[in-house]
């Protein structure tokens, strides 16, 4: 017999895909976000992003030296979580605070549980939160678009406190121009980057449509003025929301592994946003509302799992 059968432990389907690639790819999908933060908040907003990724990469070199790994910090995943961390941080902090974040993102977030693909929480909203709970004055001190510096509320917090935020038009909300996060004010820019990862196939409809809608539905539901009297497009367009539920809550290591896990996952992520952006003491709840469905995410996998063919 010349033709013989090759047995061979799975995966037995190859593609050219490589964690090298789709890194890359997602923080060039992140492009667009970032450049409309420099355009919309200036230099300031570029140094910030600037001095997060540089320590990503750093300290992901300088910890795989010292715990004797291979060095690979141009598999693109320090740059990618040193971006995200960077568009969750106000224009204004000083240049300590992303590199501080930063470096508690890779260390704490990521090379303490053995490194890429073994973490079990977001490194970068594992940052964010860290930087919060540690300096919540530079956290929550957003400036206005252009380059006055001066301060002001984000859209979702003159919400919270006067019911209405009928000074920002949808428009202005969709391109950016108003207070908030670097990476996080410009949908038109985020929505690119998202288009590009669907037509990548890089990400599936499952996680970011089922989160929107979830949070859609239950602020429109529980409005301030009585049931259903929310501006539902006002909660999915202001803050974090796109960002997160498009870039964060997609990521692979941390959610799950099935389409139906992945839309419970989703409505998690939204009832926990809505919750604390309903009724909670901050006005916005996309980075907590992830990590808390991160943890979620081995029994969601154990409960949704594949039926084994022929069982």
């Amino acid at each position: 017999m010349t033709d013989r059968l090759i047995v061979a432990v799975s995966p037995h389907i190859h593609n050219k895909e490589t964690v090298r690639k789709i890194m890359w790819l997602v923080s060039l999908s992140l492009v667009p976000a970032g450049a409309a933060g420099v355009i919309i908040f200036g230099w300031s907003a570029f140094w910030v992003i600037f001095w997060s990724v540089i320590t990503a990469v750093v300290a992901e070199g300088i910890l795989q030296v010292l715990t004797k790994k291979k060095v690979a910090i141009l598999d693109g995943s320090a740059v990618l979580t040193g971006l995200l961390l960077a568009y969750n941080l106000p224009s204004n902090v000083p240049f300590w605070l992303p590199i501080v974040g930063s470096f508690f993102a890779i260390a704490i977030g990521k090379q303490i549980f053995g490194g890429l693909g073994q973490n079990i929480f977001n490194p970068a909203l594992t940052g964010r939160v860290f930087l919060m709970a540690c300096w919540p004055k530079y956290m929550t001190t957003f400036v206005n678009p252009g380059y006055d510096a001066i301060t002001g509320a984000t859209p979702l917090a003159i919400l919270r406190h006067v019911k209405t935020a009928a000074q920002f038009s949808y428009w202005d909300i969709f391109i950016g121009w108003h207070g908030g996060c670097i990476g996080e004010v410009c949908i038109l820019a985020l929505l690119i980057g998202a288009a590009f990862l669907f037509v990548k196939k890089y990400i599936s409809w499952h996680i970011p449509i089922t989160y929107i809608l979830t949070v859609g539905l239950l602020t429109f539901i529980f409005g301030p003025n009585g049931y259903f009297s929310g501006d539902w497009l006002f909660h999915i367009l202001t803050g974090g929301l796109i960002l997160g539920a498009f870039f964060m809550a997609t990521d692979y290591v941390t959610s799950p592994l099935t389409y139906k896990g992945q839309i419970i996952f989703g409505a998690g992520c939204g009832v926990i946003t809505a919750v604390i952006r309903l009724w909670g003491g901050y006005p916005e709840g996309v980075s907590y509302a992830i990590l808390m469905m991160n943890a979620a995410t081995p029994i969601i996998d154990r409960f949704t799992k594949n039926r084994i063919y022929g069982c």
